[in-house]
C-alpha cells in the first residue's frame, strides 16, 4: 500500500502550482519552413544552388519582384552559389536557381532581427481612464514582428486575457491596453506578462505586479500649443495650449512644463508654469516649442511631450538690423555665458570653385530708413528756426535801447534849469513901502525893478 505524500511534497506541489498560474505564456520564435532560409539584417548571406552541377551547366539566379501587373523575375548572377552582402529588409522574398528553363531550385529569404526585450511600464492616462502598458523600441522592428500581453489575477488558477499590442512608428514604441478581469478589486495584484517574437527569435518581458489604485498616472501631451508673437516687443513670444481630450479638468488640474529654443541653439529652456510669456526670445530667430503636463498634485509621471510648434518673434519692417539680417546678443559661448555674435552670414565662404576656403568680406548695403531722414531735417529747421528768432530778438532789443537814449537826449536841449528868487511880496502884506527892511549882514538887497531887470 503506497504510503500519502508527506507535508514538504505538498507544500512543494503548490508552490508549484502558483508558479505556473503566475507565470505567461511561452514566447518563442515563429516557425520557418525547410525552404525558408533567416538572413540577419546587415550581415552577409551564401545561396547554394545544388551540390552537384553539371560542368558545362550555366546556372542563372534570380528573384521575383512583386509589380503592378503581379510578380516577374529578376536576373542576378551566374553560377552555382549566390552571395548577398549587407542584408536589408528589402531583400527578403522568393529566390530561384535554374538551367536554361529546368527550374533546380527555390528558397525564401528571410531578413529579420530578434526582437528586443520588452521594459514595460504601466501608467492611466486620467484618474479614471484604462490601464495602458508599453515599452519604447531602440531599433525598428523586423517586418512580422508580433507584441502580445496577457493579464491575469496573481495567485489563481485561471486563464489570462491576451491581447495584441500596437506599434507605433513615431513614437517608436508597443502600446497595450490591459484589460482587467470582471470583478477585480483596486487592491487585488495583477500579473502582466508579455511577449515579442518574429521569425528571427522571441524575447519575453519581465513580469510585471500591478494594482489599479497604485498605477501611477501619466496624462497625454498638451494639444493645440500655438506660439503668437507680440506686436512691438522683438524680445517676447506667447505660448499657449489645450488641455489633451482624455483629461476632464473639471475634476483635476494638470501642471505643465514648457521648453523652447531658438532653432540655431542645440539646448532647451525648461519652464514649469500654467502659462507662459517668453520674455527673452532672440531677435528674428523663428524658435520651437514644446509642452507637456502632469498632474496636479504630483502624483504619477510626466507626459511625453507635445509636437513642436514654431514661431518667431515680431519684427520691425523699418528696423535697419533686421533689414540687414537677424541678429542676436543672447548667444551661449562654450564657458555658459551669453555674448554677443553676428550674424553668421557676415562671414561666408568663396565656394565659386567648389573648393571653398577663402573668407568673404561683408558686402552689405544697408537701405537707409525714411525715419533718419525725418529726424535730421526736423532737426536742422528746428535750429534755423531757434538761431533766427534769437537774432531777431536781439536786433529788437537794440533798436528799443536806442530809441530811449535818443529822447533822453533831445528832452534835456529844450528844458533850461532857471533858478527860483524869494517870493515878491503883496502890497498887503508891507504897509510901509518906502521904508526897505534892514537886511542881513551879508546878504544883497534887490528891488523889484531890479529883479525884473535881471529877468530880462
Amino acid at each position: 500500500m503506497a504510503r500519502p505524500p508527506g507535508p514538504l511534497l505538498l507544500f512543494f506541489l503548490l508552490c508549484l502550482l502558483l508558479y505556473l498560474a503566475a507565470a505567461g505564456r511561452p514566447c518563442g520564435p515563429a516557425g520557418l519552413s525547410q525552404d525558408t532560409i533567416l538572413g540577419r539584417l546587415g550581415a552577409n548571406i551564401t545561396l547554394t544552388c545544388q551540390y552537384e552541377v553539371p560542368a558545362n551547366a550555366t546556372v542563372l539566379w534570380q528573384v521575383e519582384e512583386q509589380g503592378p501587373a503581379g510578380g516577374w523575375g529578376r536576373q542576378l548572377a551566374e553560377g552555382n552559389t549566390l552571395l548577398l552582402r549587407q542584408l536589408r529588409y528589402e531583400d527578403s522574398g522568393h529566390y530561384s536557381c535554374s538551367v536554361g528553363s529546368h527550374l533546380l531550385r527555390s528558397l525564401r529569404l528571410l531578413v529579420a532581427e530578434p526582437p528586443e526585450t520588452p521594459q514595460v511600464s504601466c501608467y492611466r492616462r486620467s484618474h479614471d481612464k484604462d490601464v495602458l502598458c508599453e515599452w519604447p523600441q531602440q531599433k525598428k522592428p523586423s517586418p512580422g514582428t508580433r507584441a502580445m500581453l496577457w493579464v491575469k489575477r496573481r495567485f489563481v488558477a485561471e486563464n489570462a486575457t491576451e491581447q495584441r499590442c500596437r506599434y507605433f512608428s513615431k513614437a517608436r514604441k508597443f502600446v497595450c491596453r490591459v484589460k482587467v478581469p470582471p470583478g477585480t478589486d483596486d487592491t487585488k495584484h495583477l500579473v502582466v506578462s508579455t511577449c515579442v517574437s518574429n521569425s528571427a527569435g522571441g524575447s519575453a518581458g519581465r513580469d510585471k505586479i500591478i494594482t489599479l489604485s497604485s498605477v501611477p498616472v501619466k496624462p497625454d501631451p498638451p494639444v493645440n500649443v500655438t506660439v503668437e508673437a507680440l506686436e512691438k516687443a522683438p524680445q517676447r513670444l506667447q505660448v499657449n495650449w489645450s488641455y489633451p481630450s482624455s483629461w476632464d479638468p473639471r475634476f483635476y488640474w494638470l501642471h505643465f512644463q514648457v521648453r523652447y529654443r531658438p532653432e540655431p541653439a542645440p539646448t532647451f529652456v525648461e519652464v514649469t508654469t500654467t502659462w507662459l510669456d517668453i520674455r527673452d526670445a532672440w531677435r528674428g530667430m523663428r524658435h520651437v516649442v514644446q509642452v507637456r503636463a502632469k498632474d496636479e498634485f504630483g502624483h504619477g509621471t510626466w507626459s511625453e511631450w507635445s509636437q513642436e510648434a514654431v514661431g518667431t518673434p515680431w519684427t520691425d519692417p523699418l528696423d535697419l538690423t533686421s533689414e540687414m539680417e537677424p541678429f542676436s546678443s543672447q548667444v551661449p559661448t562654450e564657458d555658459g555665458t551669453y555674448g554677443v555674435t553676428l550674424p553668421p552670414m557676415l562671414f561666408g565662404e568663396d565656394d565659386t570653385n567648389g573648393a571653398g576656403g577663402s573668407v568673404m568680406e561683408s558686402s552689405i548695403h544697408p537701405v537707409a530708413s525714411p525715419y533718419a531722414f525725418l529726424v535730421t531735417g526736423g532737426s536742422l529747421l528746428l535750429g534755423i528756426a531757434l538761431f533766427v528768432g534769437i537774432v531777431v530778438r536781439y536786433r529788437q532789443m537794440w533798436w528799443t535801447s536806442g530809441q530811449e537814449m535818443t529822447k533822453a537826449e533831445g528832452e534835456g536841449q529844450q528844458h533850461m534849469l532857471v533858478p527860483l528868487g524869494l517870493p515878491q511880496p503883496t502890497l498887503s502884506d508891507t504897509p510901509l513901502l518906502s521904508q526897505p527892511a534892514p537886511s542881513a549882514p551879508g546878504m544883497l538887497h534887490m528891488t523889484h525893478e531890479d529883479y525884473s531887470s535881471s529877468g530880462q
